[in-house]
Protein backbone atom coordinates (compact mmCIF):
# COMPACT_ATOMS: atom_id res chain seq x y z
CA UNK A 1 0.00 0.00 0.00
CA UNK A 2 2.04 2.74 -1.33
CA UNK A 3 -0.32 5.77 0.26
CA UNK A 4 0.32 3.87 3.45
CA UNK A 5 4.13 3.87 3.28
CA UNK A 6 4.36 7.17 2.11
CA UNK A 7 2.63 8.51 5.46
CA UNK A 8 5.28 5.88 7.19
CA UNK A 9 8.31 7.84 5.95
CA UNK A 10 6.51 11.50 7.05
CA UNK A 11 5.83 9.71 10.78
CA UNK A 12 8.06 11.83 13.12
CA UNK A 13 8.33 8.02 14.78
CA UNK A 14 8.90 6.21 12.08
CA UNK A 15 12.56 5.34 13.97
CA UNK A 16 10.85 3.82 16.90
CA UNK A 17 9.65 0.74 15.37
CA UNK A 18 10.99 -1.99 17.82
CA UNK A 19 7.14 -3.38 18.59
CA UNK A 20 8.12 -3.24 22.31
CA UNK A 21 8.73 0.21 22.08
CA UNK A 22 5.64 0.86 20.11
CA UNK A 23 3.59 -1.88 22.26
CA UNK A 24 4.16 0.82 25.72
CA UNK A 25 3.40 3.78 23.66
CA UNK A 26 -0.25 2.45 22.65
CA UNK A 27 -1.02 1.52 26.25
CA UNK A 28 0.56 5.26 27.42
CA UNK A 29 -2.26 6.75 29.57
CA UNK A 30 -1.49 10.54 28.55
CA UNK A 31 -2.03 11.52 24.69
CA UNK A 32 -1.60 14.85 23.70
CA UNK A 33 -2.98 16.55 20.92
CA UNK A 34 -2.09 15.44 17.36
CA UNK A 35 0.35 13.03 18.94
CA UNK A 36 1.62 10.55 15.97
CA UNK A 37 1.50 6.57 17.27
CA UNK A 38 2.08 3.72 15.60
CA UNK A 39 -1.04 1.29 15.65
CA UNK A 40 -2.83 -1.58 14.50
CA UNK A 41 -6.24 -0.95 13.41
CA UNK A 42 -7.38 -3.22 16.66
CA UNK A 43 -5.57 -1.05 18.80
CA UNK A 44 -6.70 2.30 17.05
CA UNK A 45 -10.37 1.01 17.49
CA UNK A 46 -9.65 -0.09 21.07
CA UNK A 47 -7.73 3.55 21.74
CA UNK A 48 -11.03 5.27 19.93
CA UNK A 49 -13.74 3.63 22.19
CA UNK A 50 -11.30 4.64 25.49
CA UNK A 51 -11.91 8.56 24.25
CA UNK A 52 -15.24 7.71 23.62
CA UNK A 53 -15.47 6.81 27.20
CA UNK A 54 -17.66 4.31 26.90
CA UNK A 55 -19.46 2.88 29.79
CA UNK A 56 -20.23 -1.02 28.91
CA UNK A 57 -18.23 -3.47 27.18
CA UNK A 58 -19.61 -6.58 26.17
CA UNK A 59 -16.19 -8.67 25.04
CA UNK A 60 -16.10 -11.97 23.34
CA UNK A 61 -12.85 -12.84 21.12
CA UNK A 62 -12.74 -13.66 17.65
CA UNK A 63 -10.02 -13.58 14.82
CA UNK A 64 -9.38 -11.01 13.76
CA UNK A 65 -10.62 -8.27 16.03
CA UNK A 66 -9.60 -10.24 19.35
CA UNK A 67 -7.06 -7.67 20.49
CA UNK A 68 -9.37 -4.76 20.75
CA UNK A 69 -11.32 -6.58 23.83
CA UNK A 70 -7.22 -7.85 25.02
CA UNK A 71 -6.47 -4.02 25.43
CA UNK A 72 -9.96 -2.57 26.51
CA UNK A 73 -9.61 -4.81 29.47
CA UNK A 74 -6.17 -3.37 30.16
CA UNK A 75 -7.36 0.14 29.87
CA UNK A 76 -10.35 -1.23 32.27
CA UNK A 77 -8.16 -3.20 34.92
CA UNK A 78 -5.35 -0.06 35.10
CA UNK A 79 -8.68 2.49 35.96
CA UNK A 80 -7.24 4.09 32.80
CA UNK A 81 -11.49 3.66 31.80
CA UNK A 82 -14.30 4.00 33.87
CA UNK A 83 -16.02 0.96 32.48
CA UNK A 84 -17.94 -2.42 33.28
CA UNK A 85 -16.28 -5.03 31.33
CA UNK A 86 -18.67 -8.09 30.25
CA UNK A 87 -17.18 -11.04 29.49
CA UNK A 88 -19.82 -13.55 27.49
CA UNK A 89 -20.26 -16.84 26.01
CA UNK A 90 -21.44 -15.78 22.87
CA UNK A 91 -21.13 -13.23 20.23
CA UNK A 92 -25.30 -13.15 20.70
CA UNK A 93 -24.99 -12.84 24.39
CA UNK A 94 -22.65 -9.91 23.28
CA UNK A 95 -25.09 -8.02 21.44
CA UNK A 96 -28.17 -9.02 23.83
CA UNK A 97 -26.07 -6.76 26.86
CA UNK A 98 -24.73 -3.88 24.53
CA UNK A 99 -29.05 -4.02 24.08
CA UNK A 100 -30.06 -4.17 27.71
CA UNK A 101 -27.12 -1.60 28.79
CA UNK A 102 -28.24 1.23 25.68
CA UNK A 103 -31.74 0.89 26.79
CA UNK A 104 -30.69 1.61 30.51
CA UNK A 105 -28.49 4.61 28.92
CA UNK A 106 -25.01 3.75 28.55
CA UNK A 107 -22.77 4.70 26.02
CA UNK A 108 -21.78 1.01 24.84
CA UNK A 109 -19.53 -1.24 22.62
CA UNK A 110 -18.52 -4.17 21.49
CA UNK A 111 -16.71 -6.00 18.14
CA UNK A 112 -17.06 -9.29 16.21
CA UNK A 113 -15.81 -10.41 12.61
CA UNK A 114 -17.32 -12.92 10.15
CA UNK A 115 -19.23 -15.93 12.12
CA UNK A 116 -19.90 -14.12 15.14
CA UNK A 117 -21.27 -11.15 13.10
CA UNK A 118 -24.00 -13.48 11.58
CA UNK A 119 -24.43 -15.15 14.85
CA UNK A 120 -25.56 -11.79 16.09
CA UNK A 121 -28.03 -11.45 13.13
CA UNK A 122 -31.32 -12.12 14.93
CA UNK A 123 -29.88 -9.07 17.58
CA UNK A 124 -29.08 -6.74 14.81
CA UNK A 125 -32.39 -6.14 13.91
CA UNK A 126 -33.30 -6.08 17.63
CA UNK A 127 -30.98 -2.79 18.67
CA UNK A 128 -32.10 -1.09 15.05
CA UNK A 129 -35.81 -1.64 16.00
CA UNK A 130 -35.08 -0.46 19.71
CA UNK A 131 -33.44 3.04 17.98
CA UNK A 132 -30.32 2.15 20.28
CA UNK A 133 -26.93 4.11 19.09
CA UNK A 134 -24.19 1.04 19.39
CA UNK A 135 -21.43 0.96 17.90
CA UNK A 136 -19.50 -1.99 16.72
CA UNK A 137 -16.44 -2.42 14.54
CA UNK A 138 -16.16 -5.36 12.56
CA UNK A 139 -12.58 -6.59 11.10
CA UNK A 140 -13.89 -7.82 8.13
CA UNK A 141 -13.31 -11.30 7.35
CA UNK A 142 -14.59 -14.29 5.38
CA UNK A 143 -17.43 -16.62 6.48
CA UNK A 144 -17.38 -20.13 7.24
CA UNK A 145 -17.42 -22.83 5.37
CA UNK A 146 -14.97 -23.71 4.62
CA UNK A 147 -13.19 -21.83 7.08
CA UNK A 148 -10.87 -19.24 6.58
CA UNK A 149 -9.71 -16.32 9.47
CA UNK A 150 -8.77 -14.31 6.36
CA UNK A 151 -10.03 -11.05 4.69
CA UNK A 152 -13.43 -10.07 2.05
CA UNK A 153 -16.31 -8.20 3.07
CA UNK A 154 -19.04 -11.04 2.95
CA UNK A 155 -19.73 -10.60 6.77
CA UNK A 156 -20.90 -6.63 6.76
CA UNK A 157 -22.28 -7.16 3.17
CA UNK A 158 -24.59 -9.98 4.28
CA UNK A 159 -25.90 -7.36 6.97
CA UNK A 160 -26.65 -4.51 4.77
CA UNK A 161 -30.75 -4.93 5.54
CA UNK A 162 -30.35 -4.92 9.53
CA UNK A 163 -31.10 -1.29 9.99
CA UNK A 164 -27.57 -0.57 10.86
CA UNK A 165 -25.21 2.00 9.40
CA UNK A 166 -21.94 1.18 7.89
CA UNK A 167 -18.86 3.15 7.64
CA UNK A 168 -15.77 1.19 5.67
CA UNK A 169 -12.42 2.70 6.55
CA UNK A 170 -9.74 2.89 4.22
CA UNK A 171 -6.50 3.02 6.81
CA UNK A 172 -6.06 2.81 10.85
CA UNK A 173 -6.49 6.86 11.26
CA UNK A 174 -9.99 6.53 9.87
CA UNK A 175 -10.21 3.15 12.35
CA UNK A 176 -9.47 5.87 14.79
CA UNK A 177 -11.94 8.56 13.56
CA UNK A 178 -14.96 7.02 12.49
CA UNK A 179 -15.09 5.45 15.50
CA UNK A 180 -15.56 8.48 17.44
CA UNK A 181 -17.81 9.62 14.50
CA UNK A 182 -19.66 6.91 14.71
CA UNK A 183 -20.96 7.81 18.33
CA UNK A 184 -21.05 11.43 17.02
CA UNK A 185 -24.02 10.57 14.19
CA UNK A 186 -25.60 7.52 16.09
CA UNK A 187 -26.68 9.42 19.01
CA UNK A 188 -28.05 11.90 17.06
CA UNK A 189 -29.94 10.04 15.19
CA UNK A 190 -31.09 6.76 17.20
CA UNK A 191 -29.63 4.08 14.66
CA UNK A 192 -26.83 1.47 15.51
CA UNK A 193 -23.37 1.74 13.43
CA UNK A 194 -20.59 -0.69 12.34
CA UNK A 195 -17.34 0.60 11.88
CA UNK A 196 -15.97 -2.04 9.25
CA UNK A 197 -11.99 -2.41 7.82
CA UNK A 198 -10.43 -5.77 6.53
CA UNK A 199 -9.23 -8.25 8.68
CA UNK A 200 -5.51 -8.30 9.27
CA UNK A 201 -4.66 -6.05 6.07
CA UNK A 202 -5.73 -3.08 8.34
CA UNK A 203 -6.86 -5.07 11.84
CA UNK A 204 -2.99 -6.41 12.39
CA UNK A 205 -1.06 -4.12 10.48
CA UNK A 206 0.52 -0.93 12.36
CA UNK A 207 0.38 2.92 10.76
CA UNK A 208 1.06 5.99 11.85
CA UNK A 209 -2.62 7.32 13.63
CA UNK A 210 -2.32 11.44 15.32
CA UNK A 211 -5.03 10.14 18.76
CA UNK A 212 -7.01 13.60 19.68
CA UNK A 213 -6.76 14.41 23.33
CA UNK A 214 -8.88 13.11 25.60
CA UNK A 215 -10.31 17.08 26.14
CA UNK A 216 -10.65 17.57 22.62
CA UNK A 217 -12.81 14.21 22.06
CA UNK A 218 -14.76 15.49 25.02
CA UNK A 219 -15.57 18.71 23.23
CA UNK A 220 -16.71 16.87 20.28
CA UNK A 221 -18.73 14.26 21.69
CA UNK A 222 -20.49 15.16 25.24
CA UNK A 223 -22.01 12.80 27.39
CA UNK A 224 -24.40 10.03 25.76
CA UNK A 225 -28.22 11.36 27.01
CA UNK A 226 -30.66 9.39 26.31
CA UNK A 227 -34.33 9.41 25.14
CA UNK A 228 -35.95 8.10 28.48
CA UNK A 229 -35.18 7.42 31.80
CA UNK A 230 -35.67 3.69 33.03
CA UNK A 231 -35.29 3.61 37.04
CA UNK A 232 -37.55 0.93 39.53
CA UNK A 233 -39.63 4.10 40.70
CA UNK A 234 -40.89 5.01 36.65
CA UNK A 235 -40.44 1.44 34.59
CA UNK A 236 -41.28 1.42 31.30
CA UNK A 237 -42.13 -1.18 28.64
CA UNK A 238 -39.83 -1.77 25.87
CA UNK A 239 -40.13 -3.24 22.75
CA UNK A 240 -43.85 -4.92 23.43
CA UNK A 241 -45.88 -6.74 20.98
CA UNK A 242 -47.66 -4.01 18.83
CA UNK A 243 -50.47 -4.45 16.35
CA UNK A 244 -50.69 -4.70 12.47
CA UNK A 245 -52.85 -0.79 12.79
CA UNK A 246 -52.13 2.14 15.28
CA UNK A 247 -53.49 2.20 18.75
CA UNK A 248 -53.87 4.38 21.88
CA UNK A 249 -51.85 4.19 24.82
CA UNK A 250 -53.57 4.92 28.64
CA UNK A 251 -53.37 8.55 28.17
CA UNK A 252 -55.06 8.49 24.38
CA UNK A 253 -52.22 9.08 22.83
CA UNK A 254 -52.47 6.98 18.97
CA UNK A 255 -48.86 5.07 19.06
CA UNK A 256 -47.71 3.73 16.06
CA UNK A 257 -48.17 0.20 14.62
CA UNK A 258 -45.22 -2.12 13.55
CA UNK A 259 -44.80 -0.77 10.04
CA UNK A 260 -45.14 2.37 11.43
CA UNK A 261 -41.96 1.69 13.53
CA UNK A 262 -40.30 0.31 10.04
CA UNK A 263 -40.86 3.53 8.33
CA UNK A 264 -39.73 5.74 11.50
CA UNK A 265 -36.19 3.94 11.29
CA UNK A 266 -36.46 3.93 7.24
CA UNK A 267 -37.33 7.52 7.31
CA UNK A 268 -34.03 8.25 10.00
CA UNK A 269 -31.88 6.92 7.53
CA UNK A 270 -32.96 9.13 4.51
CA UNK A 271 -32.49 11.94 6.64
CA UNK A 272 -28.61 11.07 7.72
CA UNK A 273 -26.17 12.40 5.07
CA UNK A 274 -26.75 15.36 6.05
CA UNK A 275 -26.23 14.56 10.26
CA UNK A 276 -23.01 12.40 9.02
CA UNK A 277 -21.46 15.53 6.16
CA UNK A 278 -22.19 17.99 9.58
CA UNK A 279 -20.35 15.91 11.88
CA UNK A 280 -17.73 14.90 9.80
CA UNK A 281 -17.07 18.80 8.99
CA UNK A 282 -16.91 19.07 12.53
CA UNK A 283 -14.51 16.93 13.18
CA UNK A 284 -12.28 18.39 10.57
CA UNK A 285 -12.29 21.40 11.92
CA UNK A 286 -11.45 20.06 15.78
CA UNK A 287 -8.85 17.54 14.26
CA UNK A 288 -8.00 18.38 10.70
CA UNK A 289 -9.20 15.38 9.02
CA UNK A 290 -12.76 16.04 7.68
CA UNK A 291 -15.15 13.72 6.82
CA UNK A 292 -17.58 15.77 5.47
CA UNK A 293 -17.73 13.77 2.13
CA UNK A 294 -18.73 10.60 2.52
CA UNK A 295 -16.43 9.31 -0.34
CA UNK A 296 -12.75 9.28 -0.85
CA UNK A 297 -11.72 10.85 -3.65
CA UNK A 298 -8.46 10.08 -5.82
CA UNK A 299 -7.54 12.07 -8.83
CA UNK A 300 -11.34 12.13 -10.22
CA UNK A 301 -11.12 16.02 -11.34
CA UNK A 302 -10.40 14.89 -15.36
CA UNK A 303 -10.96 11.22 -14.44
CA UNK A 304 -12.87 9.52 -17.70
CA UNK A 305 -12.02 5.85 -15.81
CA UNK A 306 -13.05 5.65 -12.05
CA UNK A 307 -12.32 2.57 -10.26
CA UNK A 308 -15.40 2.25 -7.57
CA UNK A 309 -14.80 0.03 -4.58
CA UNK A 310 -14.62 0.59 -0.87
CA UNK A 311 -11.98 -0.30 2.54
CA UNK A 312 -8.48 -0.79 1.84
CA UNK A 313 -8.93 -1.70 -1.72
CA UNK A 314 -9.06 2.17 -2.45
CA UNK A 315 -5.41 2.00 -1.55
CA UNK A 316 -4.41 -0.73 -4.27
CA UNK A 317 -6.88 1.55 -6.74
CA UNK A 318 -5.04 4.39 -5.90
CA UNK A 319 -1.41 2.68 -6.74
CA UNK A 320 -3.37 1.62 -9.68
CA UNK A 321 -4.59 4.65 -11.37
CA UNK A 322 -1.20 5.94 -10.54
CA UNK A 323 0.18 3.17 -13.23
CA UNK A 324 -2.88 3.91 -15.87
CA UNK A 325 -2.10 7.53 -15.76
CA UNK A 326 1.63 6.57 -16.92
CA UNK A 327 -0.05 4.51 -19.92
CA UNK A 328 -2.54 7.76 -20.66
CA UNK A 329 -4.78 6.72 -19.42
CA UNK A 330 -7.10 9.70 -16.97
CA UNK A 331 -8.08 7.59 -14.42
CA UNK A 332 -9.20 7.81 -10.62
CA UNK A 333 -10.62 6.42 -7.63
CA UNK A 334 -13.44 6.70 -6.06
CA UNK A 335 -13.89 4.92 -2.49
CA UNK A 336 -16.99 4.79 0.28
CA UNK A 337 -16.81 5.41 3.23
CA UNK A 338 -20.72 5.30 3.82
CA UNK A 339 -22.40 2.00 2.90
CA UNK A 340 -25.41 2.36 4.33
CA UNK A 341 -26.87 5.37 3.85
CA UNK A 342 -25.91 4.51 0.84
CA UNK A 343 -25.42 7.90 -0.43
CA UNK A 344 -26.99 8.10 -3.69
CA UNK A 345 -26.87 11.62 -4.57
CA UNK A 346 -22.90 12.22 -4.15
CA UNK A 347 -22.18 9.26 -6.09
CA UNK A 348 -23.63 9.89 -9.15
CA UNK A 349 -22.27 13.39 -9.15
CA UNK A 350 -19.22 11.87 -8.52
CA UNK A 351 -18.71 9.80 -11.67
CA UNK A 352 -20.68 12.39 -13.71
CA UNK A 353 -17.57 12.59 -16.36
CA UNK A 354 -16.97 8.83 -16.44
CA UNK A 355 -17.10 7.01 -19.61
CA UNK A 356 -16.16 3.58 -17.63
CA UNK A 357 -16.33 2.46 -14.19
CA UNK A 358 -15.13 -0.83 -12.37
CA UNK A 359 -16.68 -1.58 -9.66
CA UNK A 360 -14.22 -3.48 -7.41
CA UNK A 361 -16.31 -5.45 -4.64
CA UNK A 362 -14.59 -7.99 -1.73
CA UNK A 363 -17.83 -9.93 -1.52
CA UNK A 364 -20.97 -11.42 -4.04
CA UNK A 365 -24.49 -11.19 -3.64
CA UNK A 366 -24.84 -14.82 -4.37
CA UNK A 367 -27.05 -15.39 -7.91
CA UNK A 368 -26.31 -12.31 -8.96
CA UNK A 369 -23.25 -10.14 -8.83
CA UNK A 370 -21.83 -7.81 -6.08
CA UNK A 371 -23.71 -5.65 -4.31
CA UNK A 372 -21.92 -2.17 -4.71
CA UNK A 373 -22.22 -3.07 -8.28
CA UNK A 374 -26.07 -3.75 -8.03
CA UNK A 375 -26.84 -0.15 -5.95
CA UNK A 376 -24.45 1.56 -7.85
CA UNK A 377 -26.28 0.91 -10.95
CA UNK A 378 -29.87 1.33 -9.07
CA UNK A 379 -28.68 4.55 -8.14
CA UNK A 380 -27.85 5.76 -12.06
CA UNK A 381 -31.08 4.35 -13.40
CA UNK A 382 -33.03 6.60 -11.16
CA UNK A 383 -31.05 10.05 -11.96
CA UNK A 384 -31.52 11.27 -15.25
CA UNK A 385 -28.51 12.12 -17.46
CA UNK A 386 -25.36 10.22 -17.87
CA UNK A 387 -24.65 6.47 -17.44
CA UNK A 388 -21.39 5.53 -17.77
CA UNK A 389 -20.53 1.88 -18.68
CA UNK A 390 -20.59 -0.50 -15.32
CA UNK A 391 -18.31 -3.34 -15.39
CA UNK A 392 -18.25 -5.98 -11.75
CA UNK A 393 -15.05 -7.77 -10.57
CA UNK A 394 -15.01 -9.79 -7.51
CA UNK A 395 -11.61 -9.98 -5.98
CA UNK A 396 -9.64 -10.86 -2.84
CA UNK A 397 -12.10 -13.21 -1.16
CA UNK A 398 -11.05 -15.38 1.97
CA UNK A 399 -7.62 -13.16 2.07
CA UNK A 400 -6.67 -13.46 -1.74
CA UNK A 401 -4.03 -10.62 -2.56
CA UNK A 402 -5.02 -7.95 -4.72
CA UNK A 403 -2.31 -6.51 -6.84
CA UNK A 404 -1.91 -3.75 -8.74
CA UNK A 405 -1.66 -6.43 -11.73
CA UNK A 406 -5.26 -7.54 -10.92
CA UNK A 407 -6.66 -4.18 -11.19
CA UNK A 408 -4.73 -3.26 -14.26
CA UNK A 409 -6.55 -6.23 -15.83
CA UNK A 410 -10.10 -5.11 -14.35
CA UNK A 411 -9.64 -1.47 -15.67
CA UNK A 412 -8.24 -3.07 -19.25
CA UNK A 413 -11.27 -5.28 -19.64
CA UNK A 414 -13.69 -2.26 -18.65
CA UNK A 415 -11.63 0.10 -21.16
CA UNK A 416 -11.90 -2.79 -23.94
CA UNK A 417 -15.19 -4.18 -23.43
CA UNK A 418 -16.62 -0.32 -23.33
CA UNK A 419 -14.96 0.40 -26.82
CA UNK A 420 -16.68 -2.94 -28.29
CA UNK A 421 -20.05 -2.17 -26.64
CA UNK A 422 -19.89 -5.31 -24.48
CA UNK A 423 -22.47 -6.22 -22.46
CA UNK A 424 -21.12 -7.75 -18.75
CA UNK A 425 -23.61 -10.72 -17.86
CA UNK A 426 -22.02 -11.49 -15.42
CA UNK A 427 -19.59 -10.16 -12.43
CA UNK A 428 -15.73 -11.48 -13.47
CA UNK A 429 -14.12 -13.02 -10.58
CA UNK A 430 -10.19 -12.30 -10.65
CA UNK A 431 -7.54 -14.51 -9.04
CA UNK A 432 -9.72 -17.06 -7.72
CA UNK A 433 -7.42 -20.18 -9.21
CA UNK A 434 -9.06 -23.62 -9.66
Amino acid sequence: MRHHQAEWRGSPIAPACNPRFLERQCRKESITVGQTLILTGTQAAALAAKLCRVQVVAAYPITPQSKIPEVLSEYVEKGELQAEFVRVESEHSAMGVCISASIVGARVFTATAANGLAYMHEQLHWAAGARLPIVMPVTNRGLGAPWTILNDMQDTIAQRDTGWMQFYCMNNQEVLDQVILAYKVAEQLMIPTMVCFDGFRLSHTMMPVTVPSQEEVDAFLPPYRPLYTITAETPVNINPVVMTDPLPDPEGNLCPSYMGFRYRLQESFDQAAPVIAVAGREYGERFGRSYEDCLYRYKTEDADFLFVTMGSLASEASETTDLLREEGVNAGVIGLRVFRPFPVQELVKSIRKARNIAVIEKAISYGYEGALNTELKAALFSCNGHRPAVFNYIVGLGGKDVKPADLLEAAHDTIRSAENKTVQKHARWLGYGV
